[in-house]
């Protein structure tokens, strides 16, 4: 079975087709057209702007789709129905129907917050997979940070999640306090690997809130905050912080998210006895966060296994989308039935 995944939640124009045989997958497209520098003047997405985009580079991709691969392999096509921006589901959406009354397709809505967490099982075979489980998953990126208790693929439990920013929304907020460019995530783990490497001394203290809080729920916003009061005290006079207090207030924002999100994690793995531990969404990516959840993991709860994606499968890609399609492939939809919900939760 080949299936084609579309993308179009946030930012990135994505579309791909995977290939299922028993079980078992492989990738033959993975198209991503990413609008990052487009969006950067704006410090963030700017919503508009991303939907034309997608407007124009779906059928760019899909052309590049048709050169490669017959379109007679396809059987089935994911679409990402929510949660995200409206006017950017609903691009992918359109286009996905008409795609599918085209080509006489089923159509199966695909969750974008389950997508990221079945990306991770792209590898493991049918017959290892319910080794995985209860598994906590946490996904941590700029529009959600949500610690799952997952029993099986597709049976979800909410543990907790932000009550303001997510975490991947304080690391580009930050990063723009500090001058940095968007997205900021990348950007600040990028000036914090300099601190080791330039020896530097200065160091500062921010909170990690809600970390010693016994519910699971996040806040990053008094983080945010703390950033934004530190930076105006110490540009007084000033026209701007000098690089040394860049990197050091960098490597402290990064690590003050680490924290709240490894300690929370690992709670929750311990409460509920959980076999393994699966991490998605684009903050996933950053590879000091990766090196600290496999180290304190390994101290903290030995018996536990850790998944992530692959970093370039972090971000938002349409490969996920199709993967969860396929585990999903009995709840097909009609086209005329498929709406976008900017707000779809997990159940």
């Amino acid at each position: 079975m080949v299936i084609l995944g579309v993308e179009t939640s946030c930012d990135d124009t994505c579309l791909a087709l995977l290939e299922a045989k028993r079980g078992k997958f492989k990738t033959l497209v993975n198209f991503v057209s990413s609008q990052a520098k487009l969006h950067a003047k704006y410090g963030g997405v700017f919503p508009s702007l991303a939907k034309r985009e997608h407007q124009k580079n779906l059928p760019l991709l899909f052309n590049k789709i048709k050169e490669g691969v017959s379109l007679s392999k396809i059987r089935l096509i994911g679409v990402s129905a929510g949660p995200g921006l409206e006017p950017c589901l609903w691009t992918g959406i359109n286009f996905a129907k008409n795609l599918a009354q085209e080509l006489k397709l089923p159509l199966v809505p695909v969750n974008h917050i389950e997508a990221h967490i079945l990306i991770n099982f792209l590898k493991i075979k049918p017959l290892e997979r319910p080794s995985f489980f209860p598994a906590i998953a946490l996904i941590v990126s700029g529009g959600h940070t949500q610690l799952i208790l997952m029993k099986k693929i597709g049976g979800y439990k909410i543990l907790g999640e932000t009550r303001d920013d997510a975490a991947g929304e304080c690391l580009d907020k930050t990063a723009r306090i500090l001058g940095l460019e968007y997205p900021g995530g990348p950007a600040i783990a990028r000036i914090a690997k300099e601190f080791k490497k330039n020896k530097i001394k200065q160091a500062f203290s921010l909170p990690r809130p809600m970390i010693s809080q016994k519910n699971y729920h996040f806040s990053f916003s008094g983080l945010k905050t703390a950033v934004l009061y530190l930076v105006k005290d110490l540009t007084k006079g000033k026209k701007k912080l000098e690089k040394e207090k860049i990197i050091a207030i960098s490597r402290e924002i990064q690590q003050a998210v680490i924290d709240v999100l490894l300690t929370k994690t690992i709670k929750a793995a311990k409460e509920f006895k959980a076999k393994s531990v699966i991490v998605g969404g684009g903050v996933s990516a950053n590879q000091e966060l990766r090196r600290q959840f496999r180290k304190e993991l390994k101290k903290k709860v030995p018996l536990v296994r850790i998944l992530f994606p692959e970093p370039k499968l972090s971000t938002d890609n349409a490969l996920m989308t199709a993967l969860s399609a396929y585990f999903h492939q009995k709840e097909t939809i009609t086209p005329r039935k498929l709406e976008a919900k900017a707000n779809l939760r997990l159940k």
